[in-house]
């Protein structure tokens, strides 16, 4: 699971950079960067933190941060069927709708 690629992916959706959703969420921009380059995982307050700046539920941030080497071989076939629909699914809810509220 890489949460910081996820965040970044749905930063970048939204067309935030760096410095304004650092600052949004009370974090340097080193800080985030960090995070979403994998150097730093994020305590469950930043997720938190994070998920209510952007408007978004905390599960979205870990549907887009799953990733195959997280499930178990048994179940891989039934990851490989779904899991792309339901990534999309869950990027979908994430939209430039959101921007205003973002900004606000």
């Amino acid at each position: 699971m890489n949460i910081g690629i996820a965040i970044k992916s749905i930063r970048k959706k939204l067309s935030i950079t760096q410095y304004e959703l650092a600052e949004k969420c009370a974090l340097s921009q080193t800080s985030l960067s960090q995070i979403e380059t994998g150097v730093k995982r994020p305590s469950q307050r930043t997720i938190s933190k994070v998920c209510e700046v952007l408007d978004i539920p905390e599960s979205i941030i870990y549907i887009v941060a799953m990733q195959e080497a997280d499930v178990p071989p048994s179940k891989k076939g039934v990851y490989e069927l779904v899991y792309p629909s339901i990534k999309s699914l869950a990027l979908q809810m994430v939209s430039s709708e959101h921007m205003a509220l973002v900004e606000a």
